[in-house]
């Protein structure tokens, strides 16, 4: 016999609900096992057959989830970019839905609770990793695993890097969804297993090693955030300002350390917009700053090239010397550092204007040689800019091109006090584990961070503050699993779940949809 659907209503709750709950894992509130109990409201609210209608709930949670976590880019450029952007997102939730619907009508899935499982969590992190590649290069902002910053899963990271944190985060949450399924039936021993389950993902965090000893030395590194006057879009009108503040706060430095005794002293993304390479005044206050620290500095920057377009660049600039090594960022991102189809998006939108001079990709991995007389060697430090933290191949290119450390320069001026700059903090933890390489995120307004290998904030600043870090950071260069496996996780998990869609529609076609019980009975 069929079990009976429940009711539409209820389902769209339950969606909504989840949605909802799930966003609180996320900064700021942080109740990260708020996650699998949303993902399993998910679960529950899709046990109707139809994939139309498990589309249209996966687009619920997806809004009730997207919508708040993304309210930074209504602060950033507008109402009608935040809520198209969310929109898009809960399209991918949709999908998934559908993918669900018709995956699970197999017969051997809708039989085996341990099947049904497997299939949703390997759907759920497939479509994460599309997300987070297309279109545009993908947005991979809010994948379950940028939750886990303060969770046992996020140790997780080193074996499988992000993919396998949400997928355990998923399973989890499938595992409790099972388990309320079993004890409405008062299946006693299938709900008390279930539990088990869940509480075994968990707790298996617990059991990864973590070892943040230093294999190659230490680096003394400084970090400067500078700030703004005016937070928001118009924080950096004034350029020679936030050149000033980060020069001062270069300077403020030796209130902790004495001259000589930094390694490195590090800016966030647009520390300067003056081109220090094309513009004299500002070439002779950063290497001034420098010579009296007496350490080089890396420091954030924007190019503009004969050609047209411009780099975001971070430059590695000697005292005495000036620049002598780069990194360009590769993935700017789309609609706000470049604009694609600027003539279809300008009627829904005329912020697309504010961008007059697009961002171009830089082409060359995100490591920076460091030449460090106290340790008579080339220190690589691996680099990356605001966003790029939240893209899995970037952070993993520069790993494997020898960084020991990792520089995660990043502006949030222009999301004002939202939550932007603390999500971004969550991914800059996560990365820290997932290469077992000791992080520094430094910001123009904050929150700027010391992170150790394994996950832990070490040191931290607050948002609009003028402040800086001191900080003995621990040079690493084994590769942890998650770093030697790259890319293979999410090209297995993209397949299983094509066959697995595959297999659950022709599957279908063979069984009688009267025949079809509720798929997670």
């Amino acid at each position: 016999m069929p079990a009976r659907d429940p009711s539409r209503w209820w389902s769209a709750v339950q969606a909504l609900a989840g949605g909802l709950l799930t966003w609180t894992a996320f900064p700021d509130l942080g109740w990260w096992w708020a996650a699998p109990l949303g993902t399993a409201l998910l679960m529950l609210a899709m046990r109707r057959d139809s994939a139309r209608w498990n589309a249209l709930l996966g687009l619920v949670w997806g809004a009730a989830f997207f919508l708040p976590l993304l309210t930074w880019v209504d602060v950033s450029i507008g109402v009608v970019p935040w809520v198209a952007l969310s929109v898009a997102e809960a399209g991918f939730v949709a999908l998934f839905g559908a993918a669900w619907s018709w995956a699970r009508r197999g017969e051997a899935v809708w039989r085996r609770a341990s099947l049904q499982l497997l299939v949703f969590t390997v759907l759920w992190v497939a479509v994460e990793e599309l997300r987070s590649l297309w279109p545009f290069g993908g947005f991979p902002w809010g994948r379950l695993a940028f939750s886990q910053a303060d969770s046992p899963l996020i140790a997780l990271a080193r074996l499988g890097g992000a993919p396998l944190v949400s997928a355990v985060v998923v399973a989890t949450g499938a595992a409790l969804a099972l388990a309320w399924l079993a004890a409405r039936r008062f299946a006693l021993l299938p709900a008390l297993g279930r539990l088990a389950v869940a509480a075994a993902l968990v707790g298996g965090g617990l059991l990864v090693p973590m070892d943040t000893r230093a294999e190659n030395g230490t680096l003394m590194v400084g970090a400067v955030q500078g700030n703004v006057s005016e937070p928001g879009l118009h924080a950096f009108d004034n350029r020679r300002e936030v050149l000033d503040n980060h020069v001062a706060g270069t300077y403020a430095l030796l209130d902790q350390v004495a001259p000589g005794d930094l390694d490195l002293v590090l800016w966030p993304e647009n520390g300067t917009d003056i081109d220090p390479q094309v513009d004299a005044e500002a070439a002779a206050a950063i290497d001034g700053a420098a010579r009296e620290v007496g350490a080089p500095l890396l420091v954030g920057t924007i190019e503009y090239p004969e050609s047209g377009g411009r780099y975001n660049t971070s430059l590695l600039w000697e005292p005495g010397t000036g620049p002598v090594a780069r990194y360009s960022k590769q993935h700017p991102a789309p609609f706000a550092e470049y604009i694609p189809l600027r003539d279809l998006v300008r009627p829904f939108s005329s912020a697309v204007d504010l961008v007059r001079n697009d961002m171009l990709p830089g082409t060359e991995p995100g490591v920076v040689p460091l030449k460090s007389e106290r340790l008579g060697r080339t220190v690589v430090v691996g680099d990356v800019i605001c966003f790029e933290v939240a893209y899995d191949p970037l952070v993993r290119e520069s790993v494997r091109e020898g960084a020991e450390i990792l520089v995660v320069q990043t502006n949030n001026a222009n999301f004002g006090y939202s939550a932007e700059s603390t999500q971004q903090l969550a991914m800059s933890r996560l990365r820290a584990v997932e290469s077992g390489r000791a992080t520094v995120q430094v910001s123009t307004v904050g929150v700027s961070a010391v992170i150790s290998p394994n996950g832990t904030v070490a040191a931290d600043t607050g948002l609009f503050t003028a402040e800086q870090l001191v900080a003995r950071l621990p040079l690493r260069e084994s590769l942890t699993p998650a770093t030697r496996l790259g890319a293979w996780p999410s090209l297995v998990v993209g397949a299983l779940a094509v066959a697995m869609t595959v297999a659950g529609a022709a599957g279908a076609a063979r069984v009688r949809r009267a025949d079809r019980p509720e798929a997670a009975a």
